[in-house]
């Protein structure tokens, strides 16, 4: 019988701003994975909600604001990590408040597609890819 894996649960924005770019912020150096590009967001506390935990994280992370209405449902991912499983609920956003701040020592840039698909993400992330492409160019 298999061992069952501890579950992180994860949730995510895919920020857009009016030009179609998209937000992407750089794990820092000390965290799993630093250096990779992945969209932000984070760990689901026990009896939060994921809507509530992407809005706690970008103001946490990026010192923006945002409400959990304005939160569009776009996908998940479900993967394997080795020592532990992954479920990722992702949600783009178009309207926040603020002024974008690495407030962990992040970098963070607004890139287009083609230059997404140029920068190193995280595994679990790469499947979604072709979905966004998509979904941006019937973005209006």
């Amino acid at each position: 019988m298999m061992t069952p894996k501890r579950m992180v649960l994860v949730s995510t924005g895919i920020l857009i701003d009016k030009n179609r770019n998209l937000l992407i912020a750089q794990r820092p150096e000390g965290k799993s994975l630093a250096g990779l590009w992945e969209f932000p967001g984070g760990k689901i506390e026990p009896g939060e909600t994921p809507e509530h935990a992407l809005c706690r994280e970008l103001f946490e992370e990026l010192n923006i604001e945002a409400q959990e209405q304005d939160l569009k449902p776009f996908t998940f991912i479900s993967q394997d990590c080795d020592a532990f499983h992954l479920v990722m609920v992702l949600y783009t956003l178009t309207k926040w408040t603020g002024k974008l701040e690495g407030k962990e020592g992040q970098a963070f840039k607004w890139v287009t597609m083609s230059a997404l698909e140029q920068h190193d993400m995280p595994k679990p992330d790469l499947p979604l890819l072709p979905r966004l492409r998509t979904y941006l160019e019937s973005f209006s």
